[in-house]
């Protein structure tokens, strides 16, 4: 045997003595062990699968990293991949976006001058068959560069543009809901207090054409017309004390606005809503206060099918209204189940399917 055979032959006895000492260490390591020590022992040692894949990482979050343009076109963007990437049925989607992220609002009202309201938005656009997917995050930012603005439909057209043509998408909607706040005097005793109301704006571009739209929550109280004449009859026929039953009761009024008229503030809808059904809720209330809502209810006891007929009659009647629906709950103090009523006009809210938790979407938690 040659003198460098006899190296060779010692240095491999070495090295596989080596090895099986490094294994044996490794039996009782962990993975964290092992890769501080060299993560490149991992494939060597028989459990591989178990270590191949864990790098010795840092532990410390390196502030001083800045993201230039090259890294970051390196990172990788799968939402946005090829149509091989695609998952599941290869179709449109009609809606795509984000619901519920929130910023203070700057808003125009009627009585009030410009109030800032903390605003729900959501944004959604449609998204062809043959693409895997949106950039989320293009909406917000989208969104963004309009938000020190005084916000009215114009300025919710142009957001809509903006996000429309970073997404590169044909049909896109906005809708914002906020609570938006109205000093109501009492009835009677000269209290004043807010009143808020649920509102929300939503902007809809299908197939080319737009649509304005404002929904309002309106919180009634409705007294049962046929409780009223049987508390009426046992009073006058067997002098029995007997009270009408009423409830809480709202109407969440959608109306498209037409483009060729003059503004309806939210204020107008508002006023709107109290002239077809006086019996508004109360804000403020002293004893006189009280026996006037009873009064007043007394004179306007309503069915739920006499409101919807009453707020639509209301919103014909105004030339800046197009299309509407009504839907109305009446949230029973005498049943165990609420009574309810829809009501449409024109195709912008014709649906076949109900939302099946559309009417619980109408309790008032104040």
């Amino acid at each position: 045997m040659q003198p460098n055979d006899v190296d060779k032959t010692a240095r491999l006895a070495e090295a596989k003595d080596a090895l099986e000492r490094l294994r044996d260490w490794a039996r009782g390591a962990t993975p964290t062990e092992v890769a501080e020590l060299d993560p490149a022992i991992a494939r060597l040692l028989p459990e591989a699968d178990d270590f191949a894949n864990y790098p010795a990482l840092r532990r410390a979050y390196p502030e001083d990293f800045e993201a230039d343009e090259a890294y970051r076109g390196t990172l990788p963007d799968l939402q946005n991949g090829p149509e091989s990437l695609i998952r599941g049925a290869r179709r449109q989607i009609q809606h795509v976006g984000i619901s519920n992220f929130r910023l203070p609002i700057r808003f125009h009202s009627r009585d009030n001058g410009d109030l800032t309201l903390e605003t729900s938005v959501t944004g959604t656009v449609s998204l062809e068959a043959e693409k895997k997917g949106i950039n989320m995050s293009r909406i917000m930012r989208s969104f963004y560069k309009h938000v020190e603005r005084t916000f009215s439909f114009d300025v919710i057209e142009a957001a809509l543009d903006d996000y429309k043509r970073d997404l590169e998408s044909f049909d896109a909607r906005i809708q914002m809901r906020f609570s938006f706040p109205v000093k109501v005097d009492s009835l009677r005793s000269g209290l004043a207090g807010y009143q808020y109301y649920d509102i929300a704006l939503e902007l809809v571009e299908r197939d080319g054409v737009r649509k304005k739209i404002m929904h309002l929550d309106y919180v009634y109280s409705s007294t049962c017309p046929c409780s009223l004449e049987l508390s009426e009859h046992a009073r006058r026929t067997r002098q029995q004390l007997a009270t009408p039953h009423s409830q809480r009761s709202v109407a969440r009024m959608s109306v498209e606005m037409k483009s060729d008229q003059p503004c309806l503030w939210f204020e107008d809808l508002i006023d709107l809503a109290r002239g077809a059904v006086a019996t508004e809720t109360q804000v403020m209330v002293k004893r006189e206060d009280e026996q006037a809502f009873a009064e007043l209810n007394a004179a306007n006891p309503i069915f739920v099918e006499d409101a919807a007929r009453l707020f639509a009659q209301a919103l014909e009647g105004d030339p800046r209204v197009g299309d509407f629906r009504i839907i109305a709950s009446h949230q029973e103090s005498l049943h165990s189940h609420d009574a309810v009523s829809v009501l449409t006009e024109g195709t912008t809210f014709t649906n076949e399917s109900l939302d099946p938790k559309l009417f619980s979407t109408l309790i008032h938690v104040g």
